[in-house]
C-alpha cells in the first residue's frame, strides 16, 4: 500500500518574537523542518514526502537545502490561507486514491519512528490512526463564569501529530467547507460520521512554538544526537 507523509509548516511563528518563522530555525545545527523530513524518510524511505509552506518561503527552503547540503527527496507545495487550506492543498497533490497519508505539523521533529510505523498500520486496517498521550496533570473545566469544575483525567487525552487515514476517506473529509470548529485532521474526519482510532504517541514529539521549546528542543537533540 503507498505511503504518503503531508509535513504542514505554513505558520509565521509569531509567538516565538523572531525574524524568521519557527520552521527554518535551528536545532542541533539545521533548520526544523529537516530533523522532521529526515525522521519520517528515516523511518521508511518509501514514504513520499509532501512539504506544504508558503509560496513566499519557497526560495529561502532552496537555498537552506542548498546551505546544508540537504537532499531527502520531497514534493513542495505552496500552503493555504490557513492549515485546513495547506492540507487540502497536499492532499489535492496526490493522486492515488488508494493508499495511506500521515498528516504532520512541521515542527513537531521529535516523533519516534515507531509511532509512524504504528500510524501507518492501524490507519490501513482502521481507517484513521490519531497519536495521542495521556495527561499527568490534574485538569479543571472553566465555565464562562470562571467557575472551575474538576476532570477526571484519565477521559482525556493531549492529541499530537501524526494522524495517518486511508487516502479515500480523508480526501472525501476535506471536500466539506472549511469549519471553526476544525482543529485539526481528525475532526475533519469525524465530520463524515466516522470515529477515530487512536494511537499512542510520545510525550517528546512536542509542537515547537515558543522559545522555552526551542530550548527544550536543543536539551532533546543534545540528548539523542
Amino acid at each position: 500500500m503507498k505511503k504518503y507523509a503531508i509535513i504542514v509548516a505554513g505558520g509565521s511563528g509569531t509567538r516565538m518574537g523572531g525574524s524568521i518563522s519557527k520552521q527554518y530555525l535551528e536545532i542541533g545545527g539545521k533548520p526544523v523542518l529537516m530533523h522532521t523530513l529526515e525522521v519520517f524518510f528515516n523511518s521508511d524511505s518509501s514514504i513520499n514526502l509532501i512539504l506544504v509552506i508558503p509560496e513566499s518561503d519557497f526560495e529561502l527552503w532552496y537555498k537552506l537545502c542548498s546551505a546544508h547540503e540537504f537532499s531527502i527527496p520531497h514534493q513542495l507545495v505552496k500552503g493555504g490561507s490557513s492549515r485546513f487550506q495547506s492540507v487540502k492543498n497536499g492532499l489535492l497533490h496526490i493522486l492515488d486514491e488508494d493508499g495511506l497519508v500521515a498528516i504532520h505539523d512541521g515542527v513537531r521533529p521529535f516523533v519516534k519512528p515507531e509511532v509512524i510505523h504504528e500510524s501507518f498500520k492501524v490507519a490501513a486496517q482502521e481507517g484513521s490512526a490519531i497519536a495521542v498521550v495521556s495527561l499527568k496533570d490534574s485538569i479543571r473545566r472553566v465555565g464562562e463564569d470562571s467557575k472551575s469544575v474538576f476532570q477526571e483525567r484519565q477521559f482525556f487525552r493531549l492529541v499530537q501529530t501524526p494522524q495517518t487515514f486511508q487516502i479515500r476517506k480523508i480526501k472525501k473529509a476535506f471536500k466539506t467547507e472549511e469549519s471553526p470548529k476544525f482543529t485539526d485532521d481528525a475532526t475533519v474526519y469525524e465530520h463524515q460520521g466516522w470515529q477515530v482510532s487512536l494511537i499512542t504517541g510520545n510525550p517528546e514529539n512536542i509542537k515547537i512554538t515558543t522559545p522555552e521549546d526551542m530550548n527544550y528542543a536543543e536539551f532533546l537533540i543534545g540528548k539523542n544526537p
